[in-house]
C-alpha cells in the first residue's frame, strides 16, 4: 500500500524512528561498508598479526567481497545511465527548472511542491483542488489529469505563461478500496483514468520538448502493490502494475527510438505512507498475528512519512540519474519473494502482514484538509 495513517495506539515518534530501515542504513556504513571494513585488517596488522595469518586474510577477503558488491552496484547504475566512470554530472541548476506535479494539492505532491518552492524553484501544481500555500513560486492550475482535453488545454496555458516544463512528477492517484464484484464500472474507470491514463496524457503534453532539448526528468509514482495483489486492492494494484511497465517502455523508447538517454526517468515503488489517500486504513490489521505487537510490526514494515519520499525524489533529481527507488527497504524483496517462495511461504508472509485485511473498514476520503476550502492561493 502506498499510504496509511496509524490508529490512536500507534508508536510514539521516538520509537517510530527505530525500524529495520535504520538498522540496514547503519550496517551498510559499518559491517557492510567497504571504507569501514578496510580498517579491520589494518588494525590486526598493527597489532603484529602475520599478513598471511588467517584473521588478516579472512578479513581482507571479506572486505574485498563487500567492495566488489558495491562496485558492481555503482557501475551498474553508471552503465544504465550511460554516465562517466570518473566524472559526475554537473550540479542541477534548479533556477532553470520548471517542475510540474500532478496531484500536488496534498500528501507527497504538496510536500515536494513546497520544498522545491522554498528553493526558489518554479513549481506548477495540476490538481482538481487548489494547493494551500503562501509561496508564490507555486502556480496552481485546476486540471483533471484523467481527461486528455483538460491536460492538453492546461499544458498549452502553462507553456505560454511559464515555459516548457523540465521535470514532470506524475503523482496523482486514487483508490476505491472495494472487492472486485463491488467495483462499479465508474469506479474502475476512475482508477485507471487517474492512475494510468493521466500519465499518458501528461507525457504527450510535456515529453516532446524534453526529447527535443535532450534533457529533462520524468518521475513515476507507483506502489509496492504493483508487485502483489491484495484483497480490496484489485483496481489499485492493477493500475500501479501498469505504471511499472509504462516506466520500462518509456525508458526503452527514450534510449532507442528517441535517442534521448539524457532524459531521465525515476520510478518510485512505495510502501504505505502517511498521506490522506489511505487515511482510514488500519495498520497493523487486527487479523495480523503481530497486531498485539505493533512495535514489532512497525519495526519490520515501517510506514513512510511524506518527507522521506520527498527527500528521496529531490535527491534523485539532484543526482540526474534514472533510478528505481524502493521505499521502505522491504519493498526491494516483495517482488522476488512473490515469485520465488512456495505457495505456503507466500501465504505465511501475507498472514504475518495481514495484507488481505488491511483495507477492511476502509472509507474513501478526498484527502482535502478542512482549511483547504477557505480560500485559494495562486502563485506567479
Amino acid at each position: 500500500m502506498e499510504a496509511s495513517r496509524q490508529p490512536p495506539s500507534e508508536p510514539s515518534p521516538v520509537w517510530d524512528t527505530l525500524n529495520i530501515d535504520l538498522v540496514v542504513k547503519v550496517l551498510s556504513h559499518t559491517l557492510f561498508g567497504p571504507f569501514f571494513l578496510t580498517f579491520i585488517p589494518i588494525f590486526y596488522w598493527s597489532l603484529g598479526y602475520s599478513p598471511s595469518g588467517t584473521i588478516i586474510v579472512s578479513s581482507t577477503a571479506y572486505c574485498l567481497a563487500v567492495a566488489l558488491f558495491w562496485f558492481v552496484k555503482w557501475y551498474s547504475r553508471l552503465y544504465a545511465n550511460n554516465a562517466s566512470l570518473f566524472f559526475a554530472p554537473a550540479p542541477l541548476d534548479w533556477s532553470e527548472q520548471l517542475v510540474v506535479i500532478t496531484g500536488g494539492a496534498s500528501g507527497i505532491g504538496e510536500l515536494i511542491a513546497n520544498t522545491l518552492a522554498v528553493r526558489n524553484v518554479t513549481v506548477v501544481v495540476l490538481d482538481v483542488k487548489p494547493i494551500v500555500t503562501e509561496n508564490y513560486n507555486i502556480a496552481f492550475y485546476k486540471c483533471d489529469v484523467s481527461k486528455w482535453d483538460e491536460v492538453e488545454a492546461v499544458s498549452k496555458k502553462v507553456i505560454e505563461e511559464l515555459g516548457h516544463p523540465t521535470i514532470l512528477i506524475n503523482n496523482a492517484g486514487v483508490v476505491q478500496g472495494k472487492l472486485i464484484l463491488d467495483l462499479s464500472p465508474e469506479d474502475i474507470k476512475q482508477t485507471f483514468d487517474t492512475n494510468v491514463l493521466a500519465h499518458f496524457w501528461t507525457l504527450k503534453a510535456f515529453l516532446p520538448e524534453m526529447i527535443k532539448q535532450k534533457k529533462g526528468h520524468v518521475v513515476t509514482v507507483s506502489s509496492v502493490m504493483s508487485q502483489v495483489g491484495c484483497a480490496q486492492m484489485s483496481d489499485y494494484s492493477a493500475s500501479k502494475a501498469a505504471l511499472q511497465t509504462l516506466h520500462a517502455s518509456l525508458r526503452a523508447e527514450l534510449d532507442t527510438h528517441y535517442a534521448a538517454p539524457s532524459v531521465r526517468t525515476t520510478l518510485l515503488l512505495l510502501g504505505h505512507t502517511h498521506t490522506p489517500l489511505f487515511s482510514t486504513t488500519r495498520l497493523p490489521p487486527p487479523q495480523s498475528p503481530l497486531a498485539r505487537l505493533p512495535f514489532l510490526y512497525h519495526f519490520l514494515f515501517p510506514s513512510l512519512h511524506p518527507v522521506d519520499v520527498a527527500k528521496a525524489v529531490i535527491r534523485a533529481l539532484d543526482e540526474q540519474h534514472s533510478v528505481t527507488l524502493c521505499l521502505p527497504w522491504y519493498v526491494n524483496f516483495v517482488g522476488v519473494a512473490r515469485e520465488t517462495l512456495p505457495s505456503f511461504g507466500w501465504a505465511f508472509c501475507k498472514w504475518v502482514t495481514g495484507a488481505d485485511w488491511a483495507m477492511s473498514g476502509f472509507v474513501k476520503v478526498s484527502g482535502r484538509r478542512p482549511e483547504e476550502g477557505k480560500g485559494e492561493k495562486r502563485g506567479l
